[in-house]
């Protein structure tokens, strides 16, 4: 996964507390979030699990995207996150490279 505009939700666990971000570096700010680099919210509330990212062609894109998802009612948050991870899979080994390769 190259370096791309990326808006993204963690989650603290199923329908948990959900946090919602912008990045350039989806692989280096989440693991920045699931190794408690980042002090604030994601820290304090244990939220670290990657449930929902989408990409985008610039970083004005995905800034207002985030902006907008970051209006909506949690439900649309929730439903969002489930109509392509129902089971809110941590999303983490879909975009860490295989190390194996």
């Amino acid at each position: 996964m190259r370096k791309e505009p990326t808006v993204y939700i963690l989650a603290s666990k199923r329908n948990g507390t959900l946090y919602v971000g912008v990045t350039s570096d989806l692989i280096k700010r989440v693991w920045q979030h699931k190794n408690s680099i980042l002090e604030g919210f994601t820290q304090k509330y244990s939220v670290h699990r990657l449930v929902y990212f989408e990409q985008h062609s610039s970083m004005k894109s995905a800034i207002l995207r985030e902006k907008q998802i970051k209006k909506w009612q949690r439900q649309w948050k929730i439903n969002l996150i489930q109509k392509d991870n129902p089971t809110w899979r941590d999303l983490w080994d879909d975009i860490v490279p295989d190390s194996d390769l």
